[in-house]
């Protein structure tokens, strides 16, 4: 093992020797860390960094080569193919052809509790076969392609969105790593459904985190997510984007606040993220719900 020379993944890729071949990087305040890029073939190694990290080949078809924590591995590589880099290890790349990758690190002192609950203790980032190469996860992928997704329409990664997607990866490697997942369990009790909600109504306009709503719970981050889903039907972010969606209806028919105000009040950055965010749920834009309400007759007619 090695004393990392730089702070995170992220910062050695957008500072290192490969910087140029950075093509997008979103952070969620250290929790969670995403970029794309797209280096050329050649020697793509890298100094140790005190991140777990995983990357995606989007398209595959090129020989990969190195040593990322689990010994030497040799193998084409194919679309949508994970690999797996420990933390503190001067990891060894080498590829025969330029290629596009996804890569999630994760700062280890920001989930090694998490890890620890999840693999009820037994997960461990020493285990050397969990960083054997190449490996395949359809879970993963779908995790990744939704974040990809969700960043692509909202921006950088919200607090809660970084710490739900970054569970559902991390109890997927628990599972490939042999650790067995803690016991799911039933849906939150009604005191803490409850307060969860008023929470999220309150700072609907804040960029409020997993761990805020998972402590009002009196739990886990993990276990709240699970029995949140559990209560509700689908994940708190879900639920989250709900609730704004309803409140910007709310504000759309009732005021006549500008759409970049109304986007402020609801939680999102701009104009241009509620409407790509509105679109997606109402299948009309802020100003054509706003135009539809207020004069149903016209557009109608129109």
């Amino acid at each position: 093992m090695e004393e990392p020379a730089y702070s995170s993944y992220s910062q050695w890729y957008s500072e290192g020797n490969l910087a140029s071949y950075l093509r997008s990087m979103k952070s969620s305040g250290g929790m969670l860390n995403m970029l794309e890029a797209e280096p050329p073939a050649g020697d793509n190694s890298g100094p140790a960094v005190p991140d777990l990290v995983l990357a995606e080949d989007v398209f595959g078809g090129s020989r990969v080569s190195g040593n990322l924590g689990g010994g030497r591995f040799n193998v084409t590589s194919e679309k949508g193919a994970l690999y797996l880099a420990a933390p503190n290890f001067a990891r060894t790349n080498i590829v025969e052809n330029s290629h596009r990758i996804r890569v999630l690190s994760f700062p280890v002192a920001q989930w090694q509790m998490t890890l620890d609950e999840v693999g009820n203790g037994r997960f461990s980032f020493d285990m050397p076969h969990i960083y054997d190469g190449m490996f395949h996860s359809q879970t993963i992928r779908s995790a990744l392609r939704n974040l990809w997704a969700l960043c692509s329409e909202e921006g950088a990664p919200s607090r809660l969105l970084a710490r739900a997607a970054g569970l559902e990866v991390l109890a997927e490697l628990c599972r490939i790593g042999g650790a067995p997942l803690a016991s799911a369990k039933g849906g939150l009790a009604p005191w803490a459904q409850r307060r969860c909600l008023e929470l999220m109504h309150a700072q609907l306009s804040e960029d409020i985190s997993l761990d805020e709503l998972a402590a009002e719970a009196r739990l886990s981050p993990f276990h709240f997510a699970r029995m949140f889903k559990h209560s509700l039907g689908v994940p708190p972010r879900a639920y989250l984007t709900r609730l704004r969606i309803e409140k910007a209806c709310e504000l759309l028919e009732d005021t006549d606040l500008p759409v970049t105000d109304i986007a402020q009040e609801v939680g999102y950055s701009s104009n241009q993220v509620l409407a790509r965010v509105f679109l997606k749920h109402q299948g009309v834009s802020p100003s054509d719900y706003r135009r539809a309400v207020r004069d149903p007759l016209r557009v109608f007619v129109l």
